[in-house]
């Protein structure tokens, strides 16, 4: 069994830890995230990308608005792994069956996306859908 991190153990019993891809450019997907991040009422508490294209978010909400949450990541063009898909269900699905229990606690997301260089992304774009 998986130790709980440091943010478990002080009593974030969501704390969700994300990787993603993108094919979207890294700063603007960091700006179009933070925006949508903070307009469903969350914290962005770190945020950055890297000369690799890797995007890294820290990031916090009130469990009540996980749905919202979910959606901006979907609608920015970020593609959350299977596990992120699971995680984030689980965590939508908990709330939506404890909501006046849970509803204003916190949930945290430590989210990784790469993103991808423009040639890459070019040629994705050109081949079509699959």
């Amino acid at each position: 069994m998986p130790e709980p991190s440091p943010r478990q153990a002080v009593g974030i019993p969501w704390a969700l830890q994300m990787k993603a891809v993108s094919i979207q450019e890294p700063s603007r997907l960091v700006q179009s995230l933070t925006g949508a991040i903070l307009g469903c009422g969350g914290w962005v508490l770190s945020r950055g990308a890297s000369d690799s294209g890797r995007v890294n978010m820290l990031f916090e909400f009130e469990r009540q608005a996980c749905v919202d949450i979910y959606t901006v990541l979907v609608a920015s063009g970020v593609e959350l792994s299977q596990t992120g898909h699971t995680r984030l269900t689980e965590l939508c699905q908990c709330t939506r069956s404890q909501r006046r229990d849970c509803g204003a606690e916190i949930a945290s997301v430590d989210l990784e996306i790469q993103t991808f260089p423009p040639e890459i992304v070019d040629v994705v774009q050109a081949s079509g859908p699959v």
